[in-house]
């Protein structure tokens, strides 16, 4: 079976069992509780020994939102190859979806591996009713495939990210004039003659003036110019940044 048949079989077989009740912040950092449950793959040459159910615990950080691209997006820290190759075969799917995608500067860590004597669905139900009134706002509960769970993390993920800009982020970029809708009321990208979207450059403007007030390091700058691809047209600003400072 070829990596593209695993990812797409993970998918298939991905399962959400409880979705948070709330959408990611506009505002502000957003932490979500996760917990991906899968089957022992020795279970399947020795059945007898189940039922047992991998329980993986962790959290998912999302900085204040921003609109980017998929090329951008690529460069999430914490995933795999495989789930990388995952959301390019979702996007490829979604190709309205694909250059409206969030980037939300997150991060995926495993806090914890444990094993319950239970189904997948007794592990989610127990799951779900220990969860505090707190907590339940924001925790997902999901299974998938024991080799490739993270797959079905990150459709989680893409489909959180699309319902949040959809519910709560295009109509804010909308009124900042990030975002227009073509005749089919689809959302666009607005872009500058460079073909830089204008929520990017603001965000870039916004970074040199951090730099510039000693609020934020050059190199958070440059990472960002690097992750645009538009280095190259704000290199003297940036080189500026030194020689004013000597």
């Amino acid at each position: 079976m070829s990596d593209q048949d695993k990812i797409k079989r993970a998918l298939e077989q991905t399962k959400i069992f409880k979705s948070p009740e709330e959408l990611l912040s506009s505002s502000e950092k957003t932490s979500l509780h996760y917990y991906v449950l899968t089957e022992p793959a020795y279970l399947e040459v020795y059945p007898e020994e189940g039922p047992e159910t991998r329980i993986r615990e962790g959290w998912i950080t999302w900085d204040r939102p921003k609109l980017i691209t998929p090329g951008y997006l690529m460069k999430a820290e914490g995933f795999s190859d495989e789930a990388r190759q995952a959301l390019e075969m979702i996007a490829s799917s979604k190709p309205d979806l694909a250059s409206l995608i969030y980037k939300m500067s997150f991060q995926q860590k495993v806090d914890s591996i444990r094993t319950a004597a239970k189904t997948i669905e007794e592990a989610a139900a127990q799951l779900d009713e220990e969860s505090s009134e707190e907590d339940r706002f924001l925790t997902v509960i999901l299974s998938g495939l024991e080799e490739l769970w993270d797959v079905s993390l990150m459709k989680f993920v893409e489909e959180y990210i699309a319902e949040s800009a959809s519910e709560s982020h295009f109509p804010d970029m909308e009124e900042r004039g990030y975002l227009t809708r073509n005749q089919s009321g689809q959302v666009q990208v607005t872009r500058t003659l460079e073909g830089l979207p204008i929520a990017a450059r603001d965000e870039i403007e916004r970074l040199f003036d951090k730099v510039k007030g000693g609020e934020a390091e050059p190199s958070i700058l440059k990472k960002e110019l690097d992750r645009w691809g538009v280095y190259q047209l704000y290199e003297d600003r940036f080189l500026d940044l030194f020689r004013s400072s000597k």
